[in-house]
């Protein structure tokens, strides 16, 4: 079990080199980093709101008068609709001017400031 001579405690495994191991979790962490950018939360929100915004406000322009008479005189659907689309757009306005930011480089063993 001691095959590795820098590591006696770490098992050699054939076929598996250090630099083999480094490009898998580099490849791992570049592909979680592109994960972590495409399921933001805030894509998914902004995303929901436009879609249920163009939805209720395309009820609201739809609104015959009995419908507009039963809220008050109010059309509630196109103000929701229009107040949903706004909000929306500014979820994903807001992902565009900030996005996510990437994660530090890793920091090696022989890289760590010195005091």
């Amino acid at each position: 079990m001691t095959d590795h001579p820098e590591h006696p405690d770490r098992p050699r495994h054939p076929g598996w080199s250090e630099e083999d191991v480094q490009r898998q979790v580099t490849e791992l962490q570049e592909k979680s980093e592109t994960a972590a950018r495409l399921f933001d939360i805030r894509r998914i929100i902004g995303g929901l709101f436009v879609v249920y915004g163009v939805i209720v406000t395309i009820a609201g322009i739809t609104d015959d008068d009995a419908a507009i008479d039963k809220a008050e005189g109010v059309n509630i659907n196109l103000w929701t609709g229009l107040g949903m689309l706004l909000l929306g757009l500014f979820f994903l306005a807001w992902l565009k001017l900030r996005p996510a930011a990437p994660a530090p480089p890793p920091v090696e063993p022989g890289d760590e400031p010195s005091e």
